[in-house]
């Protein structure tokens, strides 16, 4: 039964904002009214009605801000930014639309309108990363002074932000008396829209300068500093912690495993093939895949997910290129070296959490869980997206339980 819209594209990006609500990253009314006025539009009427809701949260902002209102406005702006980007997401790709660098900058501004206006020190910093490039980042220090407190350092998803991050993971872990630092590696956020940096396999690479940083933070216990990962980063973050000795923990939400688990069965090719993928295989053997995948008739979902997403993500041109990069992004061969508690997540009608418990076996720590949410409970779904904070309520207790 669909939330918002019969459009599986609509839906997914228009319920993805919806299940910020509790932690006021949406308001259900407002998603609602924006999908109502959308109506049997498409993409073009999507972006305009989603943008007008953004554009007047900013306005409200602002006022209330003039008026020294200090909640009222950062509850707009954080909401403002959720909009701006639910905005744009359809038009992802590459050459990029414009309106997606247009609409990034103005969630940009307003996150950071938002940012100052915090009980908690919420700061914009930038992360030194090869050559002259850097990884934007928000440290979240938690209230009650500036002591050496755990923190966790949050690997982002596939096609997710700093901003959406904020509010899925902060309000919880602050709450707790976590410090959290988020950022945004190759191929996310800022760093794909503007910079053009792809994705990467190699995240230990990306994720060293980052725990660099956190431990030059003086309030962070460089004895208590965790990595998770959610979505795509259930993948990233135990790969990052196989080479990084100083992890405290990891949390990866859903735990996943080699994708090429997950790209093998889809192709049109024989299990001989299949085995050898992509060495040996003549690309035009999935011309006829790729055209149907690019074809009017094509569900929305889909061609957006694989032919939209994933080549701009990962800096392709083809469907054939595309799967053989993924192919890449495998755990099998290092996940026997993470040794740091281990936590992982995975939830009844999530696909990508099909590897976790193979990751749990693998990996070879003296304390490790499992977590599993279910449908019946409301949970299901990828990244627990409907039950957040029975989520944390679970995850948390072990960390906190870990982490003593």
């Amino acid at each position: 039964m669909a939330w918002l819209s019969d459009n599986s594209l609509f839906e997914a990006l228009g319920t993805r904002a919806l299940f910020l609500a509790p932690y006021g990253g949406a308001d259900l009314g407002e998603c609602r009214q924006a999908v109502r006025r959308v109506g049997g539009g498409g993409v073009d009427e999507w972006h305009r009605e989603w943008t007008a809701t953004a554009d007047w949260l900013v306005e409200a902002g602002d006022s209330s801000f003039a008026r020294g209102h200090v909640v009222s406005a950062r509850e707009a702006y954080l909401r403002s930014a959720t909009y701006y980007r639910v905005a744009y997401a359809p038009l992802f790709g590459a050459p990029i639309d414009p309106r997606v660098n247009a609409g990034f900058d103005r969630e940009a501004e307003a996150f950071a309108k938002a940012a100052p206006l915090w009980d908690t020190p919420v700061e914009l910093v930038e992360i030194p990363f090869e050559g002259d490039f850097t990884l934007p980042g928000v440290m979240v220090r938690a209230a009650g002074g500036r002591e050496a407190r755990a923190t966790i350092v949050h690997v982002n998803g596939y096609d997710s932000n700093l901003h959406e991050m904020f509010a899925a993971h902060v309000p919880a872990a602050v709450s707790r008396g976590y410090n959290l630092l988020l950022f945004d590696g190759p191929g996310q956020g800022r760093n794909l829209i503007r910079d053009g940096l792809t994705m990467r396999p190699d995240w230990e690479n990306v994720v060293r300068p980052v725990i660099d940083y956190a431990l030059s933070q003086p309030d962070v216990d460089e004895r208590r500093v965790v990595l998770a990962g959610w979505s795509w980063g259930g993948l990233l973050a135990p790969r990052a912690t196989a080479f990084e000795d100083r992890i405290a923990a990891l949390w990866a939400d859903p735990g996943q495993w080699d994708q090429r688990d997950q790209v093998l069965p889809m192709l049109p090719l024989s299990d001989e093939e299949k085995a050898r993928f992509p060495e040996g295989v003549d690309p035009n053997q999935l011309a006829g895949m790729e055209e149907r995948l690019r074809s009017a008739d094509a569900d929305p979902m889909v061609r957006w997910r694989i032919i939209q997403r994933g080549l701009w993500v990962h800096g392709k041109d083809t469907l054939f290129d595309y799967l053989a990069d993924v192919m890449r992004y495998e755990l099998s061969s290092v996940a026997g070296n993470i040794k740091c508690p281990t936590l992982l997540t995975a939830a009844e009608g999530d696909p990508a959490s099909a590897g976790a418990a193979k990751l749990f076996e693998a990996v070879a720590a003296d304390r490790k869980a499992l977590i599993r949410f279910t449908e019946a409970e409301g949970s299901g779904g990828h990244c627990e997206g409907t039950a957040r904070r029975l989520f944390h309520q679970r995850c948390y207790d072990w960390l906190d339980e870990t982490l003593g």
